[in-house]
């Protein structure tokens, strides 16, 4: 194919890198409410659990500087290796470039903090000396400042990544609603996960189709006027 970006993500032509999804990185992210932030990378995560993703978590100075990655990301992915680095770059570090080839995959979805940093530069690099097609997804990642976010992503398309979202890389994985080995686990994802569009579905369920509520809860108490 002459432009391979043309070809949509599938389970089988892509793998995953999680840059640095640390509390001390976490805390100078300015582009993006954090707790939206964190949401979106851990649903970026069960999305490749789902979809079995080849996926690499990349830490740096975890002890000296940077704290524990989230252990929502961890808890999808319990038995993978961290690797730890000094360097900004992941691309600096040997192991995170021979995990990256021995998952044999071309086409890199990356997300991480800082989008400026070790983000730009990982981009850069894996496409510079190796050729990956790099697709960065803007809402699992985050910048120092709102400018630093968007004027990064901009370099970053400028030289030929591809901006992405989670939900978006989720659904390329789906691409039909038929494909019922995966359906019932995406639909779960959605509600835990996509805000009103994850409210849509279980709206849609219970009040349409007429399922049951996904919850058990307390008896509903018919109204009762107060006494004037």
């Amino acid at each position: 194919m002459a432009n391979p970006k043309l070809e949509v993500l599938t389970p089988d032509n892509c793998q995953l890198i999680f840059i640095d999804h640390q509390p001390q990185m976490a805390f100078g992210v300015q582009s993006i409410d954090r707790q939206t932030l964190k949401n979106n990378t851990v649903a970026l995560a069960k999305a490749a659990k789902i979809f079995n993703i080849p996926t690499t978590i990349t830490t740096v100075e975890t002890a000296a500087f940077s704290g524990h990655t989230y252990p929502e990301l961890l808890s999808v992915f319990p038995d993978l290796p961290l690797l730890e680095r000094t360097s900004m770059n992941s691309w600096d570090d040997q192991k995170v470039r021979d995990r990256l080839e021995k998952h044999g995959r071309n086409k890199i979805v990356v997300s991480g903090l800082w989008t400026e940093v070790c983000n730009a530069t990982f981009a850069l690099s894996a496409m510079h000396d190796k050729g990956y097609e790099i697709y960065m997804v803007a809402d699992a990642s985050g910048g120092t400042s709102v400018e630093a976010h968007e004027y990064a992503m901009q370099r970053l398309v400028q030289a030929g990544v591809v901006p992405v979202t989670w939900q978006q890389v989720l659904l390329e994985w789906q691409r039909d609603w038929a494909r019922r080995d995966t359906y019932d686990a995406v639909m779960a994802l959605v509600k835990e996960h996509s805000g009103a569009y994850g409210m849509g579905v279980d709206y849609a369920y219970t009040m349409v189709h007429k399922a049951e509520e996904r919850v058990k809860h307390g008896e509903r108490l018919a109204p009762v006027p107060a006494k004037s």
